[in-house]
């Protein structure tokens, strides 16, 4: 049975291969110049994305060190390295990862599997949601800092910082998520029903793991947008560059810090190209990390079909 699905999948394949290069040719005249902007289009994004990243590896890889990696920075930035900056990026994502996930997963689970998808609440949820997806990022930096900061007296801080980057996160977690459990099949609920099981058990049982693919995926895009923030962590968790001692300390996140050199301190962009490569690598591999995942959905869609 093994080598029959085997087999299956490998024919699968070169008809897809096939297809691929067969484009043009199976084309009609009419149909060629719209199919020719689409590649041009497809080839300038892909030179500017080339550019940008062999810019950043080239101006920055001769800075790379462990001593870069472990140290201090010194002279405003210009000399050391990046250590604290790297802590106190971790503990901003940490806090924000730790307030997102739960309120995300729940408003999802609510949406998706409580709620009637044309209720009145489901509507404004979805509603809020989609424009919240849609502020820019200053925006929240200025709601942070009046009520975060302010309000709730956090001050400056990687609290303030985690707590605001949390807000810009759950319109993406809850949306990914929701679509996680919209793309389970009714067949299982049916079944569970049949069974006997209770909605709870249902829930964590069955439907939960069942969208645990839309949660990670949504999970790790609301990482790398919180990685790469640096309008609203300006006004919540500060400039400070020093090692920070607790969550109640200002800290510099990398993004933070990549402005800082860049726009503040002059001779400071060979250390301002370096930390952007640390930046971008992150960033690669999360977004390494989000394709693997939703081809292993894909893979696991298919073979329970």
């Amino acid at each position: 049975m093994t080598k029959y699905f085997e087999k299956a999948n490998l024919q699968k394949q070169k008809v897809k291969e096939k297809n691929r290069f067969s484009l043009f040719t199976s084309l009609p005249a009419s149909d060629w110049l719209p199919a020719a902007i689409v590649w041009i289009s497809v080839a300038l994004i892909t030179a500017s994305l080339l550019w940008l990243l062999s810019d950043v590896f080239v101006s920055g890889i001769g800075q790379i060190s462990w001593e870069f990696l472990t140290t201090a920075p010194r002279n405003a930035g210009r000399d050391g390295g990046i250590a604290p900056i790297l802590v106190s990026t971790a503990l901003i994502v940490g806090v924000c990862m730790a307030v997102s996930i739960p309120l995300g997963v729940g408003t999802a689970i609510l949406l998706a599997e409580f709620t009637s998808n044309e209720s009145i609440l489901a509507r404004l949820v979805r509603l809020s949601l989609d424009v919240l997806a849609g502020v820019p990022s200053i925006v929240f930096g200025l709601f942070g800092n009046a009520f975060f900061s302010r309000t709730l007296g956090m001050g400056f801080s990687i609290l303030s910082g985690g707590l605001t980057l949390a807000c810009m996160v759950l319109p993406i977690l809850i949306r990914s998520t929701q679509e996680g459990f919209r793309g389970v099949p009714d067949d299982y609920r049916r079944s569970a029903a049949a069974l006997g099981l209770s909605r709870t058990a249902t829930l964590w049982e069955l439907l939960l793991p069942a969208a645990m693919p839309g949660l990670v995926v949504g999970l790790l895009l609301g990482l790398g947008r919180a990685i790469a923030e640096t309008a609203a962590l300006i006004f919540t968790s500060g400039y400070v560059d020093r090692m920070p001692e607790s969550l109640w300390d200002s800290g510099r996140s990398l993004s933070v810090h990549i402005y800082d050199l860049a726009m503040n301190v002059s001779g400071g962009e060979p250390n301002a190209y370096a930390s952007a490569l640390v930046l971008v690598s992150f960033l690669l591999l999360i977004n390494a990390a989000i394709s693997w995942l939703a081809e292993r959905f894909r893979q696991s869609r298919i073979w329970v079909s």
